[in-house]
């Protein structure tokens, strides 16, 4: 199995638990690396994050241009048309990095999935529909891209779901943040979200946030 390039870093030797963490367009897998510090996590934890490169397609709504994209976006509208055949590869070749990580000793049910924009798109297709029961799901400043179409896994029906989003994000209105939360609550998943006042990024207290949580779904 050969996976997408990648950053690792590990915060101590041996790691017990898994992150992996998926960026937003046209950015890479550099874009969180500095964050991992700044979790705050327990001196003792020893978690692997896991930042992987998205491959540098066309963007329709970039012109065409190539760029690092997990999948092409066609229009900018609050429906969000979006190749999803191609995010569905993205999820495999998530699902790729989590089957990695089970082959290393990783058990499934301490992997948390993260992703930003395009990225939490992707992790709420990967994580919702995977077969086996993970640790937790973290999508930020995202939607729901696949909402009409995904195929829900029972193993993944109790998982703890965090939703960030920033009060004032011009690129992914607030609005697709609550469609997200209303849909999942009304598949009765367990889902918290967090609004912060930011625009299409992240903000020191989200990411102390993440800390705290990621301490508690990972048992750290």
């Amino acid at each position: 199995m050969e996976l997408l390039p990648h950053i690792e870093v590990e915060t101590n030797l041996n790691p017990k638990a898994s992150v992996i963490w998926l960026h937003g367009l046209g950015a890479n897998g550099h874009d969180f690396e500095p964050i991992v510090p700044e979790l705050r996590l327990p001196s003792d934890a020893a978690v692997r994050f896991i930042f992987p490169h998205a491959p540098a397609i066309p963007v329709t709504i970039n012109n065409g241009m190539s760029m690092p994209a997990w999948f092409d976006i066609l229009e900018m509208n609050l429906d969000r048309q979006v190749d999803k055949l191609q995010l569905r590869k993205s999820a495999m070749y998530t699902s790729q990095f989590i089957e990695n990580e089970v082959s290393r000793g990783i058990p499934s049910e301490l992997i948390v999935l993260a992703g930003f924009s395009q990225g939490g798109a992707v992790v709420l297709e990967t994580a919702l529909s995977y077969p086996k029961k993970l640790a937790g799901l973290l999508a930020m400043s995202t939607y729901f891209a696949t909402k009409d179409s995904i195929q829900l896994s029972d193993q993944n029906k109790q998982i703890p779901v965090e939703l960030h989003h920033g009060l004032s994000d011009p690129m992914v209105p607030i609005s697709l943040a609550h469609i997200t939360d209303e849909t999942l609550k009304q598949s009765n998943y367990n889902v918290n979200m967090k609004t912060y006042p930011m625009e299409h990024s992240v903000c020191p207290q989200q990411v102390r946030d993440i800390g705290q949580w990621l301490t508690t779904v990972l048992e750290l």
